[in-house]
């Protein structure tokens, strides 16, 4: 079976020294696509210029992570505009709401946001999308935009039922990582998997974050790869 990791943050340093390695053990694993992620200018070049170079294993994103907003400038969101034309750019994000430690205030974060939501109902890409203990005003802005938005997938989902059918109803995909691996924080979310339709799931590692705690991490390292999205 062929499969496709959504969401691998294939510029993290982490893999600077054995990203061919990586690679061929993705595909020996069976993955047959990964979608590179944006998280900023600096890593949305990085991904597009990796998906240039092998377009048929790899496509890229174009966004801003929550975290960064307050550090987003107009110029960025433009120059972010110009990459997201690319062809191998096959959606906006990371972008979303983050209020679990505000790294940039909320204000912040809502602005860029929208700005990033306009431009994909202007480009008509699909969005990839970051939350976590901000749902109702994610929630209201996404439902703002959605009659404008050609779809998405609300990546890395932890959230609670109710959150699930909010996004269910607007139609958006739900992407699974290896958070549901872990026996302590992933019970809720293995009780939610079910009533997620099989056209609206997608899976993802989010490299080289949230290794999977089926697996016995390395001594050396806890770093997840794409070859471990079998364990989801």
């Amino acid at each position: 079976m062929k499969l496709v990791d959504i969401g691998a943050n294939l510029t993290h340093k982490s893999f600077e020294q054995d990203f061919d390695k990586v690679i061929r053990e993705a595909t020996e694993a069976g993955l047959a696509h990964i979608i590179i992620t944006g998280t900023d200018l600096e890593t949305s070049n990085a991904s597009h210029i990796i998906s240039v170079r092998q377009p048929t294993l790899f496509s890229s994103t174009v966004g801003f992570h929550p975290h960064i907003s307050k550090n987003v400038t107009d110029a960025d969101i433009s120059a972010a505009a110009e990459l997201a034309l690319k062809p191998h750019v096959v959606a906006i994000g990371e972008i979303g709401l983050d209020f679990n430690r505000n790294y940039s205030p909320p204000k912040h974060q809502l602005r860029v946001f929208e700005l990033l939501l306009e431009l994909a109902v202007e480009l008509q890409k699909p969005v990839f999308l970051h939350q976590r203990d901000a749902h109702k005003e994610f929630h209201n802005l996404l439902k703002q935009y959605r009659s404008g938005l050609v779809g998405g997938v609300v990546h890395c989902f932890t959230d609670t039922e109710e959150a699930l059918m909010d996004y269910l109803d607007l139609d958006m995909h739900i992407g699974v990582t290896g958070w549901i691996c872990d026996e302590r924080r992933g019970e809720l979310l293995q009780s939610l998997v079910a009533k997620i339709p099989d056209n609206r799931l997608l899976i993802e590692t989010d490299a080289p974050y949230l290794f999977p705690r089926t697996l016995l991490p390395n001594k050396n390292s806890r770093r997840n790869e794409p070859k471990y999205i079998i364990e989801i």
